[in-house]
């Protein structure tokens, strides 16, 4: 009989998933298939966070964005996945990576056009207070940590 693992050690296994967003209408349907896990969170960190995201098929991991004040790095686990940046559309698949630094206007996301489901780790600084900007939409995120609001580019409310 194997014996339970104990902090510091976790099996992701055991961590809850969770399938919410902080996205207003009409901007929540496209990530409505994304779950995650959050690590970072069970182990007891605060400076970074890390998730493991699965997204069903036809599911985006976020709508397009950059932060202003946040690193992001990805790490594709299993699946094939669709990077879309300024630049254009890679594929990414299992051991393939992505980092986004914080501060470059380049928004991106990750979309699951395959027939199975994707994973991947999603890593991240916690800043303080951060401002995020969606390219494709009127959408801006401000705040930090679980104290984010999401307004229209003019600063109002949904």
């Amino acid at each position: 009989m194997t014996k339970p693992l104990q902090l510091p050690a976790l099996d992701p296994a055991t961590v809850s998933q969770v399938e919410s967003t902080g996205y207003p209408e009409p901007y929540r349907a496209s990530v409505a298939g994304r779950k995650r896990r959050r690590l970072g969170d069970a182990a007891g960190l605060t400076q970074f966070g890390v998730n493991e995201a699965e997204l069903a098929p036809g599911t985006w991991s976020s709508q397009r964005h950059w932060h202003a004040a946040e690193d992001e790095f990805v790490y594709v686990l299993d699946g094939e996945l669709v990077l879309i940046t300024d630049a254009g559309e890679q594929v990414l698949t299992p051991g393939m990576a992505a980092g986004f630094p914080k501060g470059k206007r380049d928004g991106h996301h990750l979309v699951n056009r395959s027939e199975k489901p994707a994973r991947y780790l999603e890593i991240g600084t916690r800043a303080a207070e951060d401002r995020v900007e969606y390219p494709d939409i009127d959408m801006i995120c401000v705040g930090g940590g679980r104290e984010r609001r999401y307004l229209k580019r003019d600063s109002s409310s949904f």
